[in-house]
């Protein structure tokens, strides 16, 4: 038989032809030796021009299509394309892998750039949003990523003078990007009036902010900061594609073929045109330069590479040619010298010289070329072309022989017969031509009868036939030269062919997969003289191959480098070389070949030499030739541990469970029981499926894993503690090297890595988020820094963690197959091994991907366990066929036979081995293998008296081994481990049932006993008593799945698998009786109560039997269930039988007989039950859960007290529930430790204990019950119960509000006013009087007859020139978000400062001078404060955000720099942040329907972890005031406790149940105290006080409302409360406590509210600062008790009204909170304020400033005078709101606008009794603005329909002529409609309004306000569209009102969702 293994020569890539210059930019450099690197196909190439050698890089699996050179020059970093493509940064001298940067880019990575020091790597994807990333590659680690740009992106730089600053160009843009925490953030370049918005291609980036960039259109573009600057016009003819800077200057060279350079300054030095050199030619186009001192490399479209010396810059050297773009199909190589022939679709055809490495001739021809041939002379090359004829030429001068068409379709294959009497040539029209060459190529032959195209053929050396492959996959056979068919196949038998290129054919069968049926192989080439083949496929894969391969799917060797499909393959004339092309790269690959006798000399060649071969990996063989695989390996690789449903998925089955149950939630639930379990003892290990598992910890413990818990046992005592925190099966466990920690995996979605403490059981750290299903093998680094683990997900990733941290350092998929283990090298932790099925594979780490290598031996084993020997290179394997591999770096150096049947588990000692096997005996060897020292075989004869049990046969299965404590620590398959002295005697340990489920359970009924019986075929007695060991054990016939004890305890009854069932003597285990009536499974069994009269069996096939135990007779059979039995219980006179079955049914049977009786509910809970072991009825219907459609109940039982009820459930959960169980869902305690199912729960006869078995886990746990009353208070091991309980947690209006809140994003903010109609921008014009009579707009006579046109405003200030307002600068801010934010106000400075936040404001306010200072860099409304109590981060302050995607900015309050600004993905916002002890690390939690919790290292925006928070919402997050890793969050019905361990987060709820009827509120603030209290305030008033996570006391009614805020002082620990009370005598809002909140002092705040809320408090030197709900900030003296306002604000809003003084700088607004207030702008503070009762729409002053007008929201109004702020008079005409109120110019009227459409007139000289006089009619909607005349007989109102209308004063006539309306000047400016001011509606206005202006005093500028929160500063009159303006953000959404002072000195704007007003400062331009 044919040989199946791959051949044993190999290939190895020599050269490459070509340079890709097509599609890539900026890919040609000199490195520090002064190679040149670039990139063709998928290989870097680095060129040494003059040695003329080639190194090359094939660390890729895809097209290269950028490259970038890191500064120092050695290094390169090229990106690739893919659907998941990678980085890689290599080394250009050793072309070793340094790094590989992946899973962040889809597509392809388009660009690539190195900063200037080298740190950072920069790349830009080529997904839709062209995704920039910015990677510290060494760690290969992402520092940031952000959507680039929409379109395509073509160049990016660091800008190398200013760190942390980049630009990219590309279609249509140039952004300038900064990097400042984890946020890149853009701004886009402005092309201004300088140059066209164009496509730039290229940039360079030189100091001072200046940045040179290449157009389109040659002309370059110099940018200054963000502007562009100047450019230089025309640098090029057409588009510049490339630029180059070095020292000396800039290179650039564009598509015109021209390369330019340029000084420092960019002024032009010189220019080279390459089409005018000796090699030019027309059309050529640069791609890239690079100019470093004399030299310049020039690389072209057409993939040459030029090399110019500058000095003589007319003669470029051609230093590398290729084919130009177009497909390359064309090769042949010449019969007798090392030449090949190519010929591609760029119409060249092209001879290469294969020991020169050069192109020696090459010609045009006129169309495409898709193959050629040489004549067998060498004389003639024949090409095939693509229209369907073909040429010959001759080789030696390239001239014509002969041209000939006889076809129309393309020409595929051509072949010279051997004799060369004819050409044979195939086409795209199915035919085969034969011409006859002595006849100048005479048509001699056809051959058809092919039904698709001709792919390839092949001669027979006597030329007399001709076999063809077509399109279709059809092989046929022709006779030469007549073309005639043969179909009689006998005459082929002894042909031999000239040469075998075809595809199909019983001698190429291998070539082809097992299973499918593509065509993608292109080419074959067969190598007769070494018997090898090789391929070239679809793939860009080469193969080698065995030749002939009769089998299909035969071994091969495969090579990378071709990027895409190969089109050709052939051996060279001598076969010293294999010649490939491909396709799309149109590159041609020399690969050397070298046979098998050279391959051996081969290993010692440098390691470049042997890289080509070390990325051909072997193929995967078939199981032909590898030994029988063992039982049990085939088992374990089967296994795939995956679930049904997953713990992680419970929290979102949960949520959608609810819905169902909102209804019943509503009704009591049934309490959880008082008592509660701890797990005490398990009996189990996990030895079935694991290995290397046990191990002795430092203190001599052993440490191993069963079901979810991780076991510390102590051999002294027999104790066992626990590490609980999986919550699914651990697959495998690593002990660190100090033996103090150790890791653990599990199985789960997103299963986790636990590496906790063997002393305290606490986890250390917790890794989550790479490995899918669960981890398989895990390995800590020998100075225990780092971590290996492995995954069960189909690639077997492999990943390299800093566990500490918790950071993945490296990852990479292992293998197709089952990785068992994974090591990491002692002694360079960069390099690691990985063994399994089929496998064995050498690591080492580069960046953030790993590279493998494969284990050099002949045929691959499957490898079941690894150590690394004593020296670097050495490592040792143990194989699945008993062998000892021993290796030496990759290669095998011999293999030593160890064990009959797998090794499983080896260990390395000092000076030697030790190795277990499936043979059951363990063995020392010395340190080289040399030879065996000592065997132990583990049997029963050598077991020690002091043994915990019984071995269950002699040479158990040995799958863990470990030494320690002069002992050898052995763990079987069967589940025992035992303890092997040196000297001989086995001591048994721990052991636990085999492989199987254990279903079956019973307590002995007066002793500490318990039995079990299990499908591994074996019933075991277990010991209870503190013994804890296995009494007895019976092997069974057949698997078991129930039992039971006798009462009296001297029997046993068992039922088996097989329907039979036999009782047994309970001492001994010797059969009494057996039965077999049933054949299925006998599902549960039961003696009767008292004497033990009759035995129950209950069966699969739906019967219940009766027997008589005396007479050992059936005596009854229970009929009439229709489903397989399940549970069965005796009431206690043993007359009656309660039956469960599969279908959720429930019977009760009449004993003896089995009559079925039918009994109702309510009597069923009356029966006196014997025991409870049902899962159905009335008095068990809580304990099914909410999501009962996952999740069986499978098991429960009644305590002997019937107090509490145990269950157990397929997800592993044991619950307690109080009995009886009424009502659905009742509350219960969990526990988790067993696995999957838990089958079986029994207490023991005296309550005393818990038992519990698990069906998947195979293990026995016992709990030691702690009754009510006893518990001493210590961490409970329970989780509270599923569905929170709906009883509220207390409702109060604030809290509501808070949590109901909807916080508007300002970009998506829709209008305020409900207006109707079309915009004005949008609004038609209405032609004007001239227009009418058809004069021209434009042409009005200069000087016109008429008046000149009046002013539009009257102006106030006409003395002075007037001059126009540049500029607006924030001055001051009249507000405090207190209303729905908390803790936001904070001293800095000692206490000279106070820092708080309104709008998207952060202010910081000075308390001596009262100046403000502001950071305003949030785009949206700041929703949280806090600032950085550590003494290293003076005033550092961190302000979330409301966004879509918002952002966290941490900034310096004093100089208002950003320090970091951190992306987060809380959608929605941000409503806390809170920082940690040492002051790094920041926490933040979102308003994402999630809650997520998320911790920061701000500084260098990198996130550390992050986790849902909670389904509701969370208010506070905060950390521990000393600590980094733990935290609390409080919300609504939610408390939690929180570490964080490694990138983990881990958390607790609080647990209640310690206090009795303690309940879940909603929680809103927290603090801490010492010891690690915890207090949290709740809605109700009460504080929590939490010891750890349990509830320990509460503070009854701390406040008499909702405790809004707490605040722990640092220095001396004290506490500050805030919240919502009434102020009386002895209590108020605020209150200072002592540390342990029991004693209090309260204050009051004198603020003279009827209700006091406090929401936000902070406590300096004797002073505590205090934030209201009212927008207060009111300092308080601790000792005084005096309250000093520093801040005061609108408590409600809008704030609708505003009006400014005639002629002070004191304003006046008006709010929906009812109250008018009156502002200093020089004092910055609020000299009064009058309550009004009602809510207030509108204010103005009188013309003198002695009276002031209010309109009321009512549709009242109120004069005041403003001397003694007495009311003049008031009236009330109108039942809706007031929305504009005037007094007239010349103060004799007041014109009163409302909702319902009117303005009414009142004349004030008649006096306080306000009469209306008049009003004004037909207005179409509400009005909103007003403004007289200046001779006040005119009033123009805007109005909800964007009508401007006009109206006479006092009559109330509208004014339709517009000559007379364009002719009226007006006193002020208000109105937001009209043409003169069309210009400030902007065209994004499609939701949200501009709704309020003010034209200035000077009429020349106006001011407006929208509903985005913009205040915007416009030239009037501005009667063109979208005109330009200067914009300023500050504000919420919505503006409401605005208006300049008077002499226009500020602008004040008032807020509607912020209730803030800010006062802006104008700059005036210079005269």
């Amino acid at each position: 038989m044919a040989d199946r293994t791959a051949p044993n020569c190999h290939l190895r890539l020599e050269w490459v032809y070509g340079y890709r210059g097509h599609q890539c930019r900026n890919n040609l450099y000199y490195t520090a030796a002064k190679e040149i690197v670039y990139f063709v196909a998928g290989v870097g190439v680095v060129y040494n021009t003059r040695e003329h050698k080639q190194k090359f890089y094939l660390g890729h699996n895809d097209d290269i299509i950028s490259l970038a050179l890191h500064p120092e020059r050695v290094l390169v970093a090229t990106g690739q394309v893919g659907k998941e493509p990678y980085i890689c940064v290599w080394d250009s001298y050793t072309v070793q892998t340094v790094s590989i940067l992946k899973d962040v880019h889809t597509h392809g990575i388009a660009c690539l750039a190195f900063d200037l020091e080298g740190q950072c790597l920069v790349s830009v994807g080529l997904d839709s949003k062209n995704t920039i990333c910015v990677w510290d590659w060494r760690r290969g680690k992402v520092l940031a990523a952000a959507p680039g740009h929409t379109d395509r992106i073509f160049d990016i730089s660091w800008d190398l003078y200013q760190p942390s600053k980049l630009v990219s160009c590309g279609v249509k843009h140039i952004k300038f990007w900064s990097l400042c925490g984890n946020a890149l953030t853009p701004k886009r370049g402005v092309f201004g009036k300088t140059g066209d918005l164009q496509t730039i291609l290229c940039l360079a980036c030189a100091k001072d902010e200046v940045t040179y960039s290449g157009a389109l259109n040659g002309d370059i573009y110099v940018w200054k900061g963000i502007n562009l600057m100047r450019t230089v016009q025309g640098a090029h003819g057409s588009g510049i594609f490339s630029m180059n800077g070095c020292e000396e200057g800039f290179a650039t060279g564009g598509r015109d073929g021209c390369v330019r350079l340029w000084d420092l300054n960019f002024k032009p030095i010189t220019v080279i045109d390459l089409r005018e050199t000796d090699q030019g030619y027309k059309g050529l186009s640069v791609r890239s330069v690079c100019w470093r001192g004399d030299h310049i490399l020039v690389g072209t479209q057409d993939s040459e590479i030029f090399e110019v010396v500058v000095h003589d810059r007319n003669k470029p050297f051609l230093i590398m040619q290729g084919h130009c773009e177009g497909e390359l199909w064309a090769l042949a190589v010449h019969p007798t010298k090392p030449l090949a022939m190519t010929g591609s679709d760029d119409r060249s055809v092209r001879i290469w010289s294969l020991i020169d490495h050069a192109l020696i001739a090459r010609c045009n021809m006129e169309e495409p070329i898709r193959c050629a041939a040489v004549s067998t002379d060498g004389i003639h090359l024949a090409l095939g072309m693509k229209d369907g004829s073909f040429t010959v030429l001759r080789v030696r001068d390239m001239t014509e022989v002969v041209h000939i068409k006889d076809r129309k379709e393309a020409i595929h294959e051509l072949k010279y017969s051997p004799d060369g009497a004819h050409l044979a040539v195939g086409s795209n029209d199915n035919s085969v031509d034969i011409y006859g060459v002595v006849q100048r190529y005479k048509k001699v032959g056809e051959c058809i009868g092919s039904n698709s195209f001709i792919t390839h053929m092949d001669w027979s050396t006597d030329s007399k036939y001709l076999q063809t492959n077509n399109g279709s996959g059809r092989r046929l056979f022709y006779r030469m030269p007549s073309g005639k068919e043969v179909t009689n196949r006998e005459e082929l038998k002894l042909v031999q062919w000239a040469s075998w290129t075809c595809v199909l054919g019983p001698e190429v069968n291998g070539i082809w997969p097992k299973y499918s049926d593509i065509n993608d192989i292109n080419s074959v080439d067969a190598n007769f003289n070494n018997q090898v083949l090789v391929t070239a496929d679809d793939y860009g894969l080469v193969k080698l191959l065995r030749y002939p391969c009769v089998k299909k799917g035969a071994k091969f060797k495969k090579y990378l480098g071709h990027s895409a499909h190969i089109t050709n393959a052939r051996w060279s004339h001598d076969y010293q070389w294999v010649i490939t092309i491909g396709g799309a790269d149109h590159s041609v690959f020399q690969w050397k070949f070298v046979p098998e006798r050279k391959s051996k000399e081969a290993l010692h060649i440098a390691p470049q030499e042997t890289l080509a071969d070390s990325n051909s990996e072997e193929s995967d063989s078939d199981q032909s030739d590898v030994p029988e695989m063992d039982s049990e390996i085939e088992q374990e690789t089967q296994l795939t541990y995956r679930r049904q449903v997953y713990k992680e998925d419970l929290p979102q089955l949960k949520e959608q469970c609810k819905e169902k149950h909102r209804a019943t939630a509503m009704k009591k639930r049934e309490r959880a029981p008082g008592s509660g379990v701890k797990l005490h003892f398990i009996h189990g290990y996990r030895g079935y499926d694991c290995r290397s598992n046990l191990f002795y910890t430092q203190t001599g413990e052993i440490v191993y894993h069963v079901a979810a818990v991780g076991v510390v046992y102590n051999r002294q005592q027999n104790t066992q503690r626990f590490y609980m925190g999986h919550d699914d099966d651990i697959l495998c466990l690593a002990i660190h090297p100090l033996k103090d920690f150790v890791a653990t995996g599990q199985v789960g979605r997103d299963s986790s890595i636990h590496i906790w403490d063997t002393e305290m059981l606490k986890p250390m750290s917790v890794l989550k988020g790479f490995h899918q299903l669960g981890v398989c093998a895990l390995d800590f680094s020998a100075d225990g820094k780092r971590l290996a683990s492995v995954g069960l997900d189909d690639n077997h990733t492999i990943v390299l963690w800093d566990w500490r941290k918790g950071e993945k350092l490296s990852a990479m998929r292992g293998s197709k197959d089952k990785i068992f283990v994974v090591k990491i090298n002692p002694y360079l932790p960069d390099k690691l091994i990985t063994a399994g099925v089929k496998h064995m594979k050498f690591w080492h780490k580069a960046g953030g991907g790993l590279i493998g290598r494969k284990g050099n031996m002949g045929k691959t084993e499957t490898m079941m366990c690894a150590v690394y020997g004593w020296s670097e290179e050495m490592v040792f394997s143990g194989t699945c066929t008993g062998d000892i591999c021993i290796w030496r770096d990759m290669f095998l150096m011999k293999t030593v036979k160890a064990h009959d049947g797998p090794v499983f588990s080896m260990h390395a000692l000092e000076k030697g081995f030790v190795t277990g096997g499936k043979d059951g005996i363990v063995a020392l060897w010395d340190d080289s293998f040399e030879r065996c020292l000592k065997t132990y075989a583990i049997k029963r004869s050598v077991l020690a008296p002091g043994s915990k049990g019984l071995l269950l046969e002699d040479n158990p299965s040995i799958r863990a081994i470990s030494l320690g404590h002069g002992h050898i620590l052995v763990g079987t398959k069967n589940g025992e481990i035992l303890e092997v002295d040196k000297s001989g005697p086995i001591t048994l340990l721990v052991q636990g049932h085999m492989e199987g489920e254990v279903w079956g359970l019973a307590t002995h009924p007066h002793l500490p006993l318990c039995a079990t019986v299990s499908d591994d075929k074996t019933l075991r007695i277990w010991d209870l008593s503190p013994s804890h060991c296995m009494l007895a054990v019976r092997k069974l016939r057949k698997g078991g799945r129930c039992c039971c004890f006798s009462p009296d305890g001297k029997a046993l009854a068992v039922g088996l698998n097989d329907g039979s069932f036999l009782i047994v003597n309970a001492d001994t285990l010797e059969d009494l009786v057996s039965f077999h009536h049933r054949k299925d499974i006998i599902s549960d069994i039961k003696f009767s109560p008292g004497a033990g009269k009759y035995l129950a069996v209950a069966s699969g096939d739906t019967f219940v039997d009766i027997y008589n135990v005396m007479s050992s007779k059936r005596v009854g059979v229970c009929k009439g269930c229709l489903n397989y039995i399940t549970h069965l219980d005796w009431d206690r006179r043993g007359k009656l039988l309660q039956v469960n079955t599969g279908a959720k049914e429930q019977f009760f049977f009449e004993a003896p007989r089995g009559k079925r009786q039918t009994i109702p509910a309510t009597e069923v809970e009356k029966i006196d039950w014997s025991t409870w072991t049902c899962v159905l009825g009335t008095s068990v219907e809580g304990i099914w859960p909410v999501i009962n459609e996952v999740t069986e109940v499978t098991t429960a039982c009644l305590s002997s007290d019937r107090k509490v009820l145990a269950t157990g459930d397929d997800l592993g959960y044991v619950k307690l529930f109080r009995y009886p169980v009424k009502g659905k869902y009742a509350k219960f305690k969990r526990y988790v430790a067993h696995s999957a199912h838990v089958t079986n729960v029994r207490w023991t006869h005296d309550d005393s204990l818990l038992v519990t078995v698990g069906g998947g886990d195979t293990c026995l746990m016992i709990w030691a019950h702690e009754p009510e009353g006893r518990r001493e208070f210590k961490q409970c091991d329970s989780e509270e119960s599923d569905i929170e309980s709906e009883d509220d947690g207390g409702y109060d209006s604030d809290v509501t509000r808070e949590n109901e809140i909807n916080y508007t994003i300002k970009a998506l903010s829709t209008n305020m006013r409900p207006m109707t109609g079309v915009k004005p921008h949008l609004q038609l014009k209405e032609p004007s009087v001239d227009e009418r009579q058809g004069v021209p707009f434009c042409f009005r006579p200069p000087v016109s007859r008429a008046l000149p046109q009046p002013e539009k405003l009257q102006t106030n200030n006409v003395g002075k020139k007037k001059r126009p307002i540049e500029d607006l600068v924030l001055d001051l801010v009249f507000g405090y978000r207190g209303n729905d934010c908390r803790n936001n106000v904070h001293y800095l400075n000692e206490g000279a400062d106070i820092i708080y936040h309104t709008a998207s404001v952060g202010i910081v306010l000075n308390l001596t001078t009262s100046c403000q200072s502001f950071y305003v860099e949030h785009s949206d409304d700041i929703l949280c404060l806090t600032i950085n109590q550590h003494p290293k981060f003076p005033n550092v302050v961190a302000t979330g955000q409301v966004a879509t995607s918002p952002s966290i900015h941490v900034w310096d309050a004093m100089t208002k720099q950003t320090l970091s600004v951190l992306r987060c993905f809380h959608s929605g916002g941000v409503c806390s942040v809170s920082f940690s002890a040492t002051g790094k690390l920041l926490l933040s939690v979102g308003l994402d329907p999630e809650h997520t919790v998320t911790i920061w290292k701000w500084q260098e925006g990198a996130k550390v972890a992050s986790r849902i928070g909670h389904t509701q919402r969370i208010f506070v997050a905060e950390f521990r005031p000393d600590s980094d890793t733990h935290f609390v969050s409080v919300g609504i019905k939610h408390v939690r406790f929180w570490a964080l361990a490694g990138r983990a987060l881990l958390s607790k709820k609080g647990v209640l149940s310690a206090i009795e009827d303690a309940r879940m509120q909603t929680m809103l603030s927290v603090a801490f105290g010492a010891n690690n209290l915890t207090f949290t305030g709740t809605i109700s008033g009460d504080v929590c006080v939490w010891k750890e996570h349990i509830l320990v006391r509460i503070v009854a009614k701390a406040h008499t409302g909702p405790v809004f805020t707490m605040y722990t002082t640092l220095r001396d620990g004290l506490i500050v409360t805030g919240g919502k009370e009434r102020p009386s005598k002895e209590g108020g809002a605020l209150k200072l406590w002592d540390q342990e909140l029991k004693r209090c002092r309260a204050f009051r705040l004198e603020t003279g509210q009827i209700i006091d809320c406090v929401r936000s408090v902070c406590r300096g030197k004797g002073k505590i600062l205090v934030g209201t709900r009212n927008a207060e900030i009111i300092e308080v003296g601790e000792k005084n008790a005096a309250c000093n306002i520093l801040v005061n604000g609108h408590m409600d809003g809008p704030i609708w009204g505003l009006g400014t003084h005639p002629s002070r700088d004191v304003f006046l607004s008006a709010a929906e909170d009812g109250t008018v207030r009156l502002w200093d702008i020089p004092e910055k503070k609020m000299l009064n304020k009058v309550n009004l009762g009602h809510p207030a729409h509108t204010i103005s002053y009188s013309p003198e400033g002695d009276m002031v007008a209010i309109g009321m929201k009512n549709g009242e109004f109120i004069i005041l005078l403003v001397a003694s702020l007495k009311i003049w008079g008031k009236k009330r005409d109108r039942r809706s709101p007031i929305q504009d109120i005037r007094f007239s110019p010349n103060s004799r009227y007041l014109a009163v606008g409302s909702t319902e459409s009117a303005v009414d007139f009142y004349d004030l000289t008649l006096g306080p009794q306000l009469n209306r006089i008049n009003c004004c009619r037909d207005i179409p909607s509400f009005v909103m603005q007003m403004d007289f005349s200046a001779d006040s007989t005119y009033i123009q109102i805007s109005t909800g329909a964007y009508k401007r209308l006009v109206y006479e004063v006092p009559s109330g006539k509208q004014v339709t002529e517009q000559s007379h309306i364009d002719r009226i000047t007006w006193a002020t400016w208000t109105s937001v409609l009209g043409d003169e001011v069309i210009g400030i509606w902007s065209c994004n206005t499609d939701k949200a309004d501009v709704t309020c202006a003010c034209v200035s005093h000077s009429g020349l500028n106006v001011v407006t306000g929208d509903d985005f929160g913009m205040v915007k500063l416009f030239d009037f009159p501005c009667p063109e569209k979208f005109a330009k303006h200067k914009r300023f953000l500050g504000h919420s959404a919505h503006l409401t009102n605005i208006r300049f002072t008077n002499g226009d000195r500020f602008v004040v704007s008032a807020g509607g969702d912020d209730r803030s007003l800010f006062v802006w400062r104008c700059v005036h331009a210079p005269h």
